[in-house]
């Protein structure tokens, strides 16, 4: 019998679709891997905004855990937002309990609009807690300063760096984006733990206001990629490559009145 490459996520739901779930369920699809979930909060959101989260029971968080890696398993687990100190640390008891190794963690902790999505004290347990069990971590800029502990990262040039100290404070591989900056010319770094290799990865800058989920986007195709067995570089060129087609399908499409969505499935439908 044919296996799927499987790949968990654990995320809070997005009911505007563009983000959370919902964005790595469509994205791990894409990709030709078999997506499950644990849901880790409902949040009432769309294009303009979060307008309030309701966090699931830890207790449902760890039974949703135990009964996709006991029975179906995953070949890669993404997090995404946890939300709260006991949800991180309930994930992290579970991801130990099954002896998961290739994880990706996106330290979700504010919205593109602006709402926190991570409590302030669970800032501490994901770095004390959930981190060192990644294989890869991909914050954005503002959660890298916070993760490097409020050091500032004011343009391209601070980035190899921040890569390189995030790597060596956590003992993960680190793929920084640098999306939160102004240039046209924007340039995200891989810094692989595995083979001491710091990576760039270009792209240019694409007018549109359909950014939203990019960052879920991105990791869950990572984890995808490495649930194929796929290098951390390897899975890191194919993860870009397949975020900078997404937003370029979805640019000119008009998806309610903010913050538009990429196009999932842009390898599908063009």
């Amino acid at each position: 019998m044919k296996r799927y490459n499987r790949v968990l996520s654990i995320a809070g739901s997005d009911s505007g679709g563009g983000a959370g779930i919902q964005a790595d369920i469509k994205t791990i699809t894409a990709l030709g891997c078999y997506a499950s979930t644990a849901i880790t909060a409902v949040t009432v959101q769309n294009t303009v905004g979060v307008e309030a989260v309701h966090p699931v029971p830890v207790d449902i968080i760890r039974g949703q855990i135990e009964a996709v890696l006991s029975d179906i398993g995953a070949d890669a687990v993404k997090t995404g937002m946890l939300h709260s100190a006991e949800t991180v640390l309930a994930v992290s008891q579970m991801l130990r309990r099954h002896k998961v190794s290739n994880l990706v963690i996106d330290p979700v902790m504010v919205s593109t609009s602006g709402h926190q999505l991570l409590e302030e004290d669970a800032v501490t347990s994901l770095q004390a807690d959930l981190i060192p069990l990644a294989r890869v971590i991909t914050p954005n800029i503002p959660e890298a300063e916070i993760l490097l502990g409020g050091k500032r990262l004011n343009s391209q040039e601070d980035l190899p760096d921040a890569a390189r100290r995030l790597a060596s404070m956590y003992g993960v591989s680190v793929l920084l984006k640098a999306g939160h900056l102004s240039d046209n010319q924007l340039t995200d770094y891989l810094y692989d733990a595995e083979t001491g290799e710091l990576l760039e990865l270009p792209s240019k800058r694409i007018p549109t206001q359909n950014t939203h989920g990019t960052g879920c986007t991105l990791s869950s195709a990572l984890a995808a990629c490495l649930a194929k067995g796929m290098t951390t570089k390897e899975a890191a060129l194919e993860a870009k490559k397949f975020i900078a087609g997404a937003i370029l399908s979805g640019a000119d499409y008009l998806t309610g009145h903010g913050h538009g969505p990429v196009n999932h499935l842009w390898q599908i439908t063009e």
